[in-house]
């Protein structure tokens, strides 16, 4: 039987099992993505990429700046500054080094969905599309409207999380020839309320034209969430071109993402919860706040308790 097993990959995943291994225990990582980092994540498309989820990442704590601090002195992550006086960090060639610089070494097992979770003498079972997997403990870092999916509506824990709330966003990728007006646009009052130049981030491969990502505001991705693709093109990409002030025939690529749970806009308040018999925990960026610093909060916090319990039993 696995001591840990940690469902999703996620940053809050990640963290969790990264400063497990750290202190010598070990973990099993199950996503059902064919990625890691969740919404740190890059697209990419032939010569071209697009940072499609998270846009860049700050800390704010003193332990998560440690974290970053090291990763930019390995050269994965670099300083974007982002035409507005400020200046993020980004990964390095692409957001999605910075979850794949956290899980070296770690035992990630992708493309393996946990449809549920049962209780089992000793633990936990695990149950997935071609069989079982025991657990004495279990780590549930999905986002907060899925956990029930996965428990069950009747658990104890899932009234926990009545009160968190996640908005959805609706992502468009772009190459367009021609100019470039401006590194950002932030309007929270448009449809489209983010803008960046992704090509103009550090480490980025030159494609031809520039690259675009243009984020939809929580109204619109709410309204448009269930359009297919080709609609979400027709309805973002004008709106995108109008912006830009380019033509349509200027587009040489174009394609969307839909983010599900893509902002916690109701924070849980605490860093994870935990059954009575400390053996199921849950956690995520949902817990403390829509940062990734508060999903690797969550998930260090976590194992610090982990780590904890496994020294009081020793």
């Amino acid at each position: 039987m696995t001591p840990v097993i940690i469902i999703g990959a996620g940053m809050a995943g990640l963290a969790c099992a990264r400063r497990l291994a750290d202190a010598g225990m070990a973990s099993v990582v199950l996503d059902k993505g064919r990625g890691i980092g969740g919404r740190v994540a890059t697209r990419r498309a032939g010569d071209m990429q697009f940072d499609h989820g998270a846009q860049y990442v700050n800390a704010h704590g003193a332990g998560f700046a440690s974290v970053l601090d090291g990763l930019q002195n390995a050269g994965t992550l670099g300083g974007w500054a982002d035409g507005t006086g400020r200046t993020h960090k980004v990964g390095v060639p692409g957001m999605s080094a910075l979850p794949k610089a956290l899980g070296v070494g770690l035992d990630i097992r992708q493309n393996t969905q946990v449809l549920r979770l049962t209780p089992d003498a000793g633990g936990w079972l695990l149950h997935l599309a071609d069989g079982t997997f025991p657990a004495t403990k279990v780590v549930v870092t999905v986002p907060a409207p899925q956990v029930a999916g996965l428990l069950g509506a009747d658990h104890p824990l899932v009234a926990s999380l009545g009160a968190v709330q996640m908005a959805s966003c609706l992502t468009l990728m772009a190459a367009v020839a021609g100019p470039a007006p401006f590194l950002t646009r932030k309007d929270s009052d448009h449809p489209l309320s983010w803008i960046a130049q992704d090509s103009a981030k550090p480490g980025r491969t030159q494609a031809e034209g520039v690259l675009w990502v243009a984020q939809a505001g929580t109204a619109f991705s709410a309204a448009h969430l269930e359009d297919d693709p080709a609609t979400l093109t027709a309805r973002m990409l004008p709106m995108l071109c109008d912006r830009l002030g380019a033509s349509p025939a200027t587009v040489t690529y174009v394609s969307t993402h839909r983010w599900r749970y893509a902002r916690v806009t109701q924070a849980l308040g605490q860093p994870f919860l935990c059954s009575s018999d400390a053996s199921l925990y849950l956690g995520g960026d949902w817990c403390l706040g829509p940062r990734i610093e508060a999903a690797w909060d969550s998930g260090t916090a976590i194992a610090a308790d982990l780590l904890a319990q496994n020294k009081r039993v020793q």
